[in-house]
């Protein structure tokens, strides 16, 4: 999913860059903000990985897993991480736990257990119990989803609590949650409005751009499927065809199900979600994909406008509030 120029001249200036594993794209209505909101972008993504990443040993995660190997851990975390594990939990909460930030071993299980170029660059066997190098990131293997409620965060104190064998997977909720805060601050310091694009989640704050903020909904290569208009709406898209591997000579996709530790099904090729936060629509974009055929029934339960691209076919589904598909270029709202 991507910002898109406009034609009528509603964007100014834009760049892309690399960061956590992924492209990111900011969007602003005044040129002269451009290069101090791409420095904040990346001074909040570097605190992000240095707190999150579950690829480096360093990271406050991969510390704190290593810690509770043993038994459950109490540990003093930053504000970075403390913002990060508080938005996983709402979002488990506003699920039900379809959306589960403690099923990192389950993830690290299906064979996503480093960057995801050094995962396809090998098929991974079958898990198995290994020791945990000191020096290393986490890479033990024994699925444990559903501890959410168990994980106990003190905003006061800064104290986070997880149970024993727990290795969060902040992950994609994380980077909504980031593209959420990098727009409030961008527009709480520097004039006009912003389009903060984190992989495939996208926040707005601002002044809104004459005719709202057109969003592009890519497909798996790229190809550009609908143009929705945004009038300060967040949206997300989760897919089960981009960040893929193989592990035992089996497809792999890095969303995995709390309900049963393993790779979600692929029923949905992607879903798109608008929301009031970029986390909300992640949350409920994983949610969608989790569910796999209940999915529209849900989101339409929960007021939810999505897009869902079936896998087998290609068939669109939407739920109420979003768009015809059928038209290109829109300009109603896509919530």
């Amino acid at each position: 999913m991507t910002s898109r120029h406009d034609a009528r001249g509603a964007f100014t200036a834009a760049a892309t860059f690399r960061a956590i594993g992924t492209t990111h794209r900011i969007v602003v209505t005044r040129p002269e903000v451009l290069g101090d909101a791409i420095v904040a972008a990346r001074t909040h993504l570097g605190a992000l990985d240095r707190a999150a990443s579950r690829f480096r040993a360093d990271s406050e995660v991969s510390v704190l897993a290593r810690r509770a190997e043993d038994g459950p851990v109490t540990a003093l975390v930053s504000e970075v991480l403390a913002d990060a594990v508080d938005a996983a939990l709402a979002a488990a909460r506003l699920t039900d736990g379809l959306v589960d930030p403690t099923v990192g071993a389950a993830v690290v299980a299906s064979g996503y257990d480093d960057d995801l170029e050094a995962v396809r660059a090998a098929d991974r066997p079958l898990p198995a119990d290994r020791p945990l190098p000191a020096d290393r990131p986490l890479r033990t293997a024994r699925p444990l989803a559903g501890a959410w409620q168990q994980v106990r965060l003190d905003r006061e104190l800064g104290l986070l609590s997880v149970p024993q064998g727990v290795l969060l997977d902040l992950g994609a909720g994380a980077k909504a949650h980031a593209a959420d805060v990098i727009a409030a601050r961008l527009a709480a310091t520097l004039p006009g409005g912003f389009l903060v694009g984190l992989g495939g989640d996208i926040a707005v704050s601002g002044d809104l751009p004459p005719g709202g903020w057109q969003i592009g909904i890519e497909g798996t290569f790229g190809e550009e499927r609908q143009v929705v208009t945004g009038t300060g709406q967040a949206f997300a898209t989760s897919s089960t065809t981009r960040r893929t591997w193989t592990q035992g000579g089996q497809p792999r996709h890095h969303i995995v199900d709390p309900r049963t530790g393993r790779t979600a099904s692929s029923h949905w090729e992607q879903v798109t979600c608008a929301g009031a936060t970029a986390v909300e629509a992640n949350a409920a974009s994983t949610a969608a994909v989790v569910l796999g055929p209940d999915a529209p029934a849900w989101l339409a339960r929960h007021g939810i406008p999505a897009r869902l691209d079936r896998a087998a076919d290609g068939a669109v589904t939407t739920t109420p509030g979003w768009p015809d598909p059928a038209r290109h270029d829109l300009t109603g709202s896509a919530a």
